[in-house]
Parts: structure tokens; C-alpha cells; sequence
């Protein structure tokens, strides 16, 4: 499974930073941060994954030692990597970052500028997606990794069954979540609690833009972007009439109902298959990938879902073989990991290496789904920015749109709480809320 993907649906918790925006900033005791290169690195990250590509990374640099520290799970890390930062000291050299969590450390000054170390270079490496959500106000500060473009998986057998046409549109998909619960009560077309993570990413899809960073200023727009309020439309829809099973991703009652064959849909990043085929295992050649729903009919869209890349601590003293390491995992034979592991890279060769994108899945009947990820990967708007405290955003977001889900505000409503509480916390970090 890709925790990656996991975290960012689950939602998280505010990072503890109590320092200023600039004090946030890794040190350079103890180097120069350019100096002589030392032949060992150390690399946080919860995903196995990073194990196995610092294993294939030694092996052809067999001078080079990586240590790969899992010091936590998402939240766990990067209160671990914010106090390592505070203090000065026991920071990585490389730290693996989810795309949502990026700014918040890019604009405290923590992570390196990768651009003069060789990223500049690498803009066609990747998927335009991801290479988007590596910078920050036009700094390169991550080099992409496992990808997460985002499609709409669903349980065919229960399409079949209750004989429900496979939604095209999000209009359609409000049709589908009734014909559903009035064909068999006990089936849901998707299950959701409050979910900052699907939300965004949805938002996206829509080609929605409600948060702009640039620099110290920050713009937050939850009342009036286009995306965000065609979002809460049908969202509202869903909850307004109970058709979304009140069950909260990666938990026990959500793996019995999905091999039970109760949730019929999941819109979710690229690395869902790979959770499926592990955890849905009554699943197999039930399910099926097709593209997300349309916003506007005809007009086809995606996101990213989850998903993040390597970045390099400013303090680090040993820059240029930790940018060694990360190039090797995102762009060299950490990518070959990555497809063996039925993930999605984010390198574009995947997307034009045919024998991989023509690949059957027996899980998916017989179904070519890295096809489905490469269309998805390549219609990502690169418009979306998170905020730079998008990791705090997360953590309240149950506390204000999730309030929704039992009816004590409307989406909309929830919302505008949720942009009020941003603002006041924006303005108390030093930013000038616009």
C-alpha cells in the first residue's frame, strides 16, 4: 500500500511549529552545506519502498552508505523533522515530503533549492502533475517520486448486479449513489466521513484554484472558486440524502465492506490498486479503473492523490550525493521499484514504456489499468497550489466542513468556517492573508 496516499486521505494533525516563519530554518552547524562530500547519507521515510531503492542505490555506488530512518508514519515525521529542524541538529539529509506538506516546509527555509543542484534540468523528467506540486513559488524543492494520478476505481460485479450504469459525470454519479441505496440498502457508492484529502484533490479536478501562495501572501477563496462550490454541490447532494456510508478510510469496517462488496466506488490516486489487490482480496476481478467522473461533459480532468517526492535539508552537508540519491529514485532505477511494486511514478518514461502501460492486471480482470493512470497522470491541471500550512489545514478540516456530514452546517457552510479559521491561523504564522 502507498502510505503516501494513505495519509493524505486520512487527514492530518497540525505540525508543531512554534517558531517564526524564518526561524523554522534548518542549520548549517556543523558544515558548510557544499563542502567535501561524505560517502553515507541518511534518508527519512515511512514508505518500505525507500529501503529497497537505497539497497539498488548502493549497489551500483558501493563507496556510498544511505541509511533509510523511518521515524513515523506522515504526521509522526514531520513533527519528528520540524523539531530535528528547530534544533538544529538530527535532521536527514533527505526527508521523503507529501506534495500537500511541501510548502510548509519550502517557505520556512528548511529545504534546499534542488534548482542548482541539477534540477533545472529535469523539468521534462517528470509528469507535469507532480512537477508542479515539487516547487514552490517557482523553486524546485522536491524531485517527485511515487505519483498518485487519480482515477475512479469500481466493483463491477455490483454495477452488474444491481444494474447500474458505471457513472460518467459527477451529475451521473449522484444518480447512481440513489440507484444504488434503492436497489440494495446496504450498499454504498462510496464511503466518506469528512476527508480533507479526497476534497482537495476533487477541487482540483474541478480546476478549482481556492488557495494562491506567493511569497509571504496568501490568498485562501472557498466561497466563490468555481471548483470548490461545484465540489460542495454535489457533495452536499450526497450527504443530504445519507448515500455516502458513514465509515472512515483504512479502517477494519472498511475493508469488510469493501470485500463484502458494500462500497462500489473509490475515487482515489493511482496507489489504491495496490491497497486493493493487498487488502480487498474477495475483490479480485471484481474491480475495474475507469477516469474520474466529469465536472463538464466532455471535458476530461484529473488530479493528483496523494503522492510526494525527495527533498534535501538545507542543512545538510552532503547535498550533492543526497541529490544524487533522490534523481536515482525518482528518474533512475528506483523507478523500475516503483512499477514492480504496482505503484506509479512519477517519471514520464512510464508513461511511454508500452509494454508496462499495456501490462494485464489479473486483479482488475485482465484490465490494462497503467493505461487509465498514464491518460489521468497526463491530464492534471497544474494550476493547484496548497498552502503553506496546508498541514494544519488538514487537521482542522473535520472541524469545520466535516461538521457537514452530521448535518449541523451545509458544505458551503462549512467552508466558510473552514477559510475563517485559516485566515486567523495564516495571519498569526506572519503570512499577509489577501
Amino acid at each position: 500500500m502507498n502510505t503516501a496516499g494513505r495519509v493524505g486521505l486520512a487527514g492530518l494533525a497540525v505540525v508543531a511549529c512554534t517558531a517564526s516563519i524564518a526561524g523554522c530554518a534548518a542549520s548549517d552547524e556543523g558544515g558548510d552545506g557544499g563542502g567535501a562530500e561524505s560517502q553515507k547519507i541518511t534518508v527519512w521515510s515511512w514508505d518500505l519502498n525507500a529501503e529497497e531503492t537505497a539497497d539498488a542505490f548502493m549497489a551500483e555506488n558501493p563507496d556510498v552508505d544511505v541509511e533509510v530512518v523511518n521515524v513515523g508514519t506522515g504526521n509522526d515525521q514531520y513533527v519528528a523533522l520540524q523539531n530535528a529542524i528547530s534544533a538544529g541538529e538530527g535532521f536527514p539529509d533527505v526527508a521523503f515530503i507529501e506534495n500537500y506538506a511541501l510548502p510548509q516546509f519550502a517557505l520556512t527555509g528548511a529545504l534546499a533549492d534542488l534548482g542548482p543542484l541539477g534540477a533545472d534540468g529535469l523539468a521534462s523528467t517528470y509528469a507535469p502533475g507532480p512537477w508542479a506540486s515539487s516547487k514552490v513559488n517557482d523553486v524546485v524543492y522536491s524531485l517527485p517520486w511515487a505519483s498518485g494520478p487519480m482515477v475512479l476505481f469500481y466493483n463491477q460485479a455490483i454495477f452488474d448486479r444491481l444494474d447500474v450504469a458505471v457513472p460518467g459525470t459527477w451529475d451521473e454519479y449522484v444518480t447512481a449513489a440513489q440507484q444504488i441505496q434503492q436497489a440494495d440498502p446496504a450498499v454504498y457508492i462510496l464511503n466518506d466521513v469528512g476527508n480533507a484529502g479526497l476534497a482537495e484533490s476533487l477541487i482540483w479536478q474541478a480546476q478549482g484554484t481556492p488557495f494562491s501562495v506567493e511569497g509571504e501572501a496568501v490568498a485562501i477563496d472557498l466561497a466563490d472558486d468555481e471548483g470548490t462550490q461545484r465540489y460542495a454541490d454535489v457533495w452536499q447532494r450526497l450527504i443530504d440524502e445519507d448515500l455516502l456510508a458513514p465509515v472512515a478510510d483504512w479502517t477494519d469496517d472498511w475493508t469488510k465492506m469493501l470485500n463484502e462488496d458494500q462500497i462500489a466506488t473509490l475515487p482515489a490516486g493511482s496507489w489504491m490498486g495496490s491497497t486493493l489487490t493487498q487488502a480487498v482480496t474477495e475483490g479480485a476481478g471484481k474491480w475495474r479503473v475507469a477516469q474520474l467522473p466529469e465536472w463538464e461533459d466532455g471535458v476530461a480532468t484529473s488530479a493528483e492523490h496523494g503522492g510526494g517526492g525527495f527533498t534535501i535539508l538545507e542543512g545538510s552537508d552532503h547535498k550533492d550525493l543526497a541529490f544524487e540519491f533522490a534523481e536515482f529514485a525518482t528518474a533512475g532505477g528506483g523507478v523500475e521499484i516503483l512499477k514492480e511494486r504496482g505503484l506509479w511514478p512519477s517519471s514520464i518514461d512510464a508513461a511511454n514504456d508500452e509494454a508496462f502501460l499495456s501490462e494485464p492486471s489479473e486483479y482488475f480482470g485482465g484490465q490494462a489499468v497503467n493505461e487509465e493512470y498514464a491518460t489521468a497522470s497526463a491530464n492534471v491541471p497544474d494550476t493547484f497550489q496548497f498552502l503553506p500550512f496546508q498541514v494544519y489545514a488538514n487537521g482542522i478540516y473535520n472541524d469545520t466542513v466535516g461538521q457537514a456530514y452530521n448535518h449541523s452546517v451545509t458544505v458551503a457552510e462549512g467552508f466558510a468556517n473552514w477559510q475563517d479559521s485559516l485566515d486567523t491561523y495564516g495571519a498569526q504564522q506572519g503570512f499577509t492573508i489577501q
